[in-house]
């Protein structure tokens, strides 16, 4: 496993992670899963060693319960789990590659476990607005909107105390990314350490605009209003910290 650059990403379920592992693994120095039946062809349904979201209520309410968050003090951070978690996934990799890519989106809360299982990792972590995420999310989830926005926050705030103990991490916003790929992309590569590689899939650059169209139109009828005005007030300034606003949704 020592030869090998592992690439986690992780970002909470709707954040742009399957985008940005598609556009990855096109890398010719790159594996990716594909094709492997599994949902969104993520590692954490490929695996035996850890529980994966849905164990613990999945998108939007797995942040909730803290046993989803792991770190290197877990019982399950073992050289042993370590080599059986390498031997379920390279069946799925092209090991003759040097960098072996992984999405989840619980990696997000996991980081630091990962890190003690796969020295040599690589994180990049995608950031989405909250409105957009909390709206997204309501697909598969059907938690009243300011439950989906705390639980975004709950997990961010996670990643945030968990960052200093990460080597190699890199942070970046969905909405820097589809406005321009190619350029985020360069520096995920550069971060990696490997050549730029030019970006062969479309990328559309206005999909939260029909969740922020959604927002402004609950904040336009006087009874919704009293409860997205809540929503603001209860959350705006933790939002803040990750340079987003509820009360400005332009603001990036």
């Amino acid at each position: 496993m020592e030869n090998y650059k592992f690439i986690f990403i992780g970002g909470l379920h709707r954040s742009g992670t399957s985008l940005v592992f598609k556009c990855l693994r096109e890398h010719p120095q790159i594996s990716g899963f594909k094709n492997t039946r599994a949902l969104e062809d993520e590692g954490q349904h490929l695996q035996s060693v850890y529980y994966p979201a849905i164990k613990y209520g999945g998108a939007g309410k797995f942040g909730f319960n803290r046993a989803s968050f792991l770190d290197e003090n877990s019982e399950l951070a073992t050289v042993a789990n370590a080599e059986k978690l390498f031997h379920q996934w390279e069946k799925y990799w092209d090991i003759q590659k040097p960098c072996l890519l992984e999405k989840s989106p619980p990696n997000l809360v996991r980081t630091r476990f990962l890190q003690k299982l796969f020295p040599n990792s690589f994180f990049i972590i995608i950031f989405r607005h909250p409105i957009a995420v909390s709206y997204a999310t309501r697909k598969w989830c059907k938690n009243p909107l300011h439950s989906l926005v705390e639980h975004w926050l709950r997990c961010y705030e996670k990643f945030d105390s968990d960052k200093a103990s990460i080597k190699n991490i890199l942070a970046i916003k969905y909405e820097d990314f589809v406005a321009n790929p190619q350029v985020i992309l360069n520096q995920i590569y550069s971060f990696i350490n490997l050549e730029s590689f030019p970006l062969n899939l479309e990328v559309s650059s206005q999909v939260n605009d029909k969740y922020f169209a959604r927002w402004h139109q609950w904040k336009t009828n006087k009874i919704i209003n009293l409860y997205a005005s809540y929503i603001e007030s209860r959350f705006e300034q933790r939002v803040n910290k990750f340079g987003y606003s509820l009360k400005n949704l332009e603001i990036i």
